[in-house]
This record gives structure tokens, C-alpha cells and sequence, in this order.
């Protein structure tokens, strides 16, 4: 009887887990969340030197640098893509890396809505972020980016690994606190997405990917 009990449970658990592949991108690798943490971190690292040498004024543009500090915004601006774009692309490889182990597809009908789901509060907080530069608000862009960041993780959480919403979370709080703290924007960019992609980064990889 117990043997019996036995096989229909494992039985359950291989539909649960066939149903579960098939409802969820699960191929998300913790080496992602890591590798998109050091990218942030260095984008940070970066930006803030760039930052004291403007404001000591010995860069080698500040001669181009008008009154408003166009240039100079310009020179964020380009960091922030190239950060965003490096910590894209290896969280893609190490995903896509994750997903040959698994005999996951990387692209199908789930990634499609992740995609989607991720896309939405993204390019709707990247167009109100560009507005909000274009008046001026510097020192809102830390916080929004973070809000919009984590309402794009809680969104597309019902789609993957549910620690993702957890992540979503943790940007959503360091948001919220930024908009009390609007001197400190560039710390908590890195704490968000620097640190906290570390750490849940880890994490994931000791709960799903280390056993393996």
C-alpha cells in the first residue's frame, strides 16, 4: 500500500512539475541576477566618479558642459544604457546557458507573456522618467527607476520563479525610502540594483541550481 502511495505521489508530482514548465519561465539563473548586480554596481561606481569630477570641474568636457549641464546629463545617460545593456545581455547568457541544462526553451509562448508583462512598466517609466529630466527633477530619476523596476518584477512574477516578486519587493521599499533621501538617488540605485540582484542572485542559485 505505501509502495502504491508512493508511486501516485511521485506520479503527482512529476504532472505538478510538467504543469509548472509549462505555466512558468523557470530557466532564470541565479548567475544572472548576480552578474546584472556587478554591472549595476560598476555603472554606480563609475557614475559617481564621474560625478566628483564635475563637480571638482577638472573633466576633460567641462568645457562643453553649459549652464544647464547638458552634456554632462548626456554623459549619465550613455552610462546608465551601457550598464543596462551589459547586465542584459549576461543575464541572457547565463540564462540561456541554464536553459540548455535544463531542456528548457528559451523563447515560447510563457517567455513571450514574461516579456510582455516585464516590458509594460518598463517603457511606461522610461518615457515618464525621460519627461521628468526634460523638467528638470534629477533628483526624482533614482526612486522612479526603482519603483518602475519593481512593479515590472511584480508583474511578471505570476510568469517565473516566485522569489522574483520578492525582489520586486525589495526594489518597491528602497524606492519608497529614496523619495525621503533624494540626495543619496545614486546609493540607493546601487543597493537596488546592485545589491539586491546579488543576494536574490545567490540565493537562487543555492535553492535551484546548486544541487544540480
Amino acid at each position: 500500500m505505501n509502495e502504491k502511495n508512493q508511486q501516485i505521489e511521485t506520479t503527482l508530482h512529476d504532472i505538478k512539475s510538467m504543469m509548472e514548465r509549462s505555466s512558468r519561465f523557470i530557466s532564470l539563473s541565479g548567475w544572472s541576477g548576480v552578474s546584472a548586480g556587478l554591472c549595476a554596481l560598476a555603472g554606480a561606481w563609475y557614475t559617481a566618479t564621474q560625478i566628483a569630477c564635475w563637480r571638482r570641474g577638472d573633466c576633460e568636457f567641462d568645457s562643453l558642459v553649459g549652464a544647464d549641464g547638458l552634456h554632462f546629463q548626456s554623459t549619465l545617460i550613455r552610462i546608465a544604457l551601457i550598464t543596462f545593456i551589459a547586465a542584459l545581455a549576461s543575464a541572457f547568457v547565463f540564462t540561456y546557458i541554464r536553459s540548455k541544462k535544463t531542456g528548457s526553451a528559451l523563447w515560447g509562448h510563457t517567455t513571450r507573456r514574461l516579456t510582455i508583462n516585464v516590458c509594460i512598466p518598463m517603457i511606461v517609466g522610461g518615457v515618464f522618467i525621460f519627461r521628468m529630466m526634460e523638467m528638470g527633477f534629477f533628483a526624482l530619476v533614482a526612486p522612479a527607476c526603482l519603483l518602475f523596476y519593481g512593479l515590472a518584477l511584480v508583474n511578471a512574477s505570476k510568469y517565473t520563479l516566485g522569489e522574483v516578486r520578492y525582489l520586486g519587493y525589495g526594489q518597491l521599499v528602497l524606492g519608497v525610502l529614496n523619495l525621503w533621501f533624494l540626495g543619496w538617488g545614486l546609493y540607493f540605485w546601487a543597493a537596488g540594483f546592485g545589491l539586491l540582484h546579488i543576494v536574490y542572485g545567490f540565493m537562487m542559485w543555492w535553492k535551484y541550481e546548486y544541487k544540480e
